[in-house]
């Protein structure tokens, strides 16, 4: 099974994506983007990383997530073995499940938010972590976290899980790129590197480096201790 969320916060201006797996890497397979283009997660059994990358090329050149999920898939002969959900800097959603995808399979939208899944144990998979991310108040990476947490509960996958990310972007922070790419508990593992990375040194690194929209950002320098000047006087 896999399962990922896209979200889009338009208070806040953050783009949310989270998935995870009964195989390794979902991370890496699955999530795509960023707040220029949007994001994407492209799986399946024989999942297409360039639908990933394509979709967003399309988005970030104008075109809605709609838009850009039907002209990457529609010429490729392989897409009944593949899946792709997408969502746009407007913050509208696009998806595809091709017609070879493991049951249960296929993709729920909500407001600002798309999540798709296959090889689900059931379709209270897939709702629970819509309904669970709608519902829940706070900061992005919390509302996905929440949503992996009951879609795990309401079946997950019958292999067991053994990786999830998470992804988190916005134009005013710096890009949250989080993968556990093989763990027997990969959703706990997960929650733990989220926490790690709130906390210092690595947290107050990260409103120093440049974001989109500050892209030459630094630390204050210490400016330097002034040179002793030379001693005047006469002869």
């Amino acid at each position: 099974m896999t399962v990922s969320i896209l979200a889009y916060d338009e208070k806040t201006g953050t783009f949310g994506g989270a998935a995870m797996t009964g195989s390794l890497c979902v991370g890496g397979w699955v999530l795509r983007g960023g707040a220029d283009s949007g994001l994407s997660a492209s799986q399946g059994t024989a999942p297409s990383t360039l639908w990933g990358e394509d979709v967003l090329a399309a988005m970030k050149a104008g075109a809605s997530a709609d838009e850009a999920v039907t002209s990457v898939t529609a010429p490729d002969i392989g897409r009944a073995h593949r899946q792709l959900a997408a969502i746009d800097l407007r913050g509208r959603t696009g998806h595809f499940t091709g017609e070879m995808s493991v049951p249960v399979c296929g993709a729920l939208e909500g407001p600002g938010v798309v999540v798709a899944g296959n090889m689900l144990a059931d379709w209270a998979v897939i709702r629970a972590v819509r309904d669970s991310y709608l519902s829940t108040l706070g900061a992005m990476p919390d509302r996905l976290m929440a949503a992996l947490m009951a879609g795990a509960r309401a079946g997950g996958d019958s292999r067991g899980l053994l990786s999830a990310a998470l992804l988190v972007a916005s134009r005013a922070a710096t890009p949250l790129t989080l993968r556990i790419d093989r763990s027997a508990r990969p959703l706990e593992d997960l929650g733990a590197l989220l926490a790690a990375a709130r906390t210092e040194p690595y947290y107050g690194w990260t409103r120093v480096v440049p974001t989109l929209d500050d892209p030459y950002r630094a630390p204050d320098l210490v400016a330097p201790e002034p040179l002793p000047l030379p001693e005047t006087g006469t002869e």
